[in-house]
């Protein structure tokens, strides 16, 4: 068994990607709002700032579907600081319809005209010259250059996906690889520019973040999209077919949530190459997430023990099966070569005894949701009761509900049990009771929803599994995020002896 995972004494964050905060161009940035953000973390006695995956997003602007696992998106790069360097202007950036509806992303919009500014930032930039630049494009040129190349060829071919590409380069021949680096020249230059403004952006905030002793808590996927640099630079690393096609893709059985299961579309592991490999891939994968973050939360551990196989063709789950995964020997591994880190793994959903001892021999904490304590459907231990201190208790994550609105559409069965529990006696600060009782659970570890705290309803919700559209918009008002609001944070984790203090 190896080492218990418990975060050190007993603490509290919240969950808010980066895309939720408020910002005057369309979508939440690097920008002065996220280091207020922090501020009123660090005034509201928080520890932790749970985001979601910041690589660069795709169709369905899914942050788990991204053109690479190493890349950041340029979203997230703040304007403003290009204005303060010359590079654009105040009048450019206003000029831009970024959407109409504050609380809400118009990614279409957002594309639109995100790209243009940053092109015209790179022209006026100058930046092959400067000497942080070369430093960076020479440090993380084993993963950079092929990132770079890969979207610049994209583009040339109207934004499509590899598998359609010209043979030559789908195939990564030589003399077309040499082409393409030459015809695409300053394209590669400009996805290389992207990726040092959000390195460095995000370093600054993180760096801000840390001196405010507040740690970063990112997330990792465990797989990478079809269509990203990972598995167009890296097919030996998949179970595909000679032409890049997968024999497989992966995703989830049927449950009650969906009658025909989830089909993801990720290629799966080739994980007996891995393991000749020693990792090597997982190991600068897992890494670079050290570099980024604090805190490393494992998305969909039980992939780890087991995985669904879903044959390539399919148009539902329905016909997948589970192969076995790699289990222990990744972790173990793991701490072999990078040493003793802090992991989060999300071992929610259905479990079988042997993901449970997975989880038990990793020492991780995994994941306790409190609304899955009073949902009929769901199977598992989710009551307060039973959560051991290594542990993180959330109210709700990314894919749930906002606590208003879960308990609004309860059936009458759950929240009697809620009712009674919870001796919750009328419909007034409904979504502190849940809160409170997350705060004071055992768990050492407990992370709410931002929206939670703010009492918001559905219309706030983050994502809604196995749907398109209308996911990974909610945005934060400016004005939400209020003294009293953070006063009250503050004596809550203080009362359930979470606090910052």
């Amino acid at each position: 068994m190896m080492k218990r995972n418990v975060m050190g004494k007993r603490i509290c964050g919240v969950l808010m990607p980066v895309f939720c905060l408020p910002s005057p161009y369309g979508i939440g940035a690097f920008s002065k709002e996220a280091y207020e953000f922090v501020d009123f973390l660090e005034q509201a006695g928080q520890r932790l700032w749970q985001i979601l995956p910041l690589g660069p997003t795709g169709y369905g602007d899914s942050p788990y579907q991204s053109f690479s696992t190493y890349a950041g998106n340029p979203y997230f790069i703040d304007l403003e600081a290009l204005i303060k360097k010359g590079w654009l202007t105040k009048e450019e950036c206003m000029a831009c319809d970024f959407g109409e509806t504050p609380d809400c992303i118009d990614y279409d919009k957002i594309y639109q005209m995100r790209f243009a500014l940053l092109r015209k930032a790179y022209d006026n930039s100058g930046i092959e010259s400067d000497g942080g630049f070369v430093e960076f494009c020479k440090k993380n040129a084993w993963w950079l250059e092929d990132y770079a190349l890969y979207m610049a060829v994209k583009r040339s071919f109207g934004g499509a996906s590899w598998f359609f590409w010209d043979e030559d380069i789908k195939l990564r021949k030589p003399e077309a690889l040499a082409a393409y680096r030459e015809k695409c020249l300053e394209e590669i230059g400009f996805y290389r520019f992207e990726q040092y403004l959000f390195q460095s952006q995000w370093f600054e905030l993180k760096a801000y973040a840390n001196q405010k002793k507040i740690r970063i808590v990112g997330d990792i996927p465990i797989y990478v999209a079809a269509d990203s640099a990972d598995v167009w630079a890296g097919r030996e690393l998949f179970q595909l077919a000679e032409d890049g096609t997968p024999k497989a893709l992966a995703g989830c059985p049927p449950d009650f949530f969906s009658a025909t299961g989830q089909l993801w579309g990720n290629p799966l592991y080739d994980w007996d190459y891995h393991k000749k490999t020693d990792y090597d891939w997982w190991m600068k994968r897992i890494g670079y997430c050290y570099a980024l973050y604090d805190i490393l939360r494992i998305d969909h551990f039980r992939g780890f023990d087991e995985y669904y196989s879903i044959p390539y063709g399919d148009l539902t789950a329905e016909g997948g099966h589970w192969e076995k995964g790699p289990g222990i020997d990744i972790f173990e591994t793991m701490k072999r070569r990078l040493g003793n880190k802090e992991v989060i793994a999300e071992d929610l959903g259905f479990l079988t005894d042997s993901v449970i001892e997975l989880v038990k021999n990793s020492g991780f904490p995994g994941m306790k949701v409190l609304q899955f304590a009073f949902d009929s459907r769901e199977a598992g231990n989710y009551m307060p009761y039973y959560y051991p201190e290594n542990s993180v208790v959330y109210t709700g994550t990314h894919d749930n509900d906002t606590i208003m609105g879960w308990y609004n559409s309860l059936k009458e069965e759950d929240k009697v049990l809620a009712k009674e529990y919870l001796d919750i006696r009328s419909n007034e600060d409904i979504h502190l009771v849940f809160i409170r009782e997350a705060l004071k659970s055992v768990a050492a570890t407990a992370v709410i929803p931002m929206q939670d705290y703010l009492a918001l309803g559905s219309g706030a919700r983050i994502n809604t599994p196995s749907t398109l559209g209308g996911n990974w918009v909610w945005r934060a008002g400016k004005d939400m995020f209020t003294e009293e609001l953070a006063g009250q944070m503050r004596a809550l984790g203080k009362l359930y002896g979470r606090s910052g203090d």
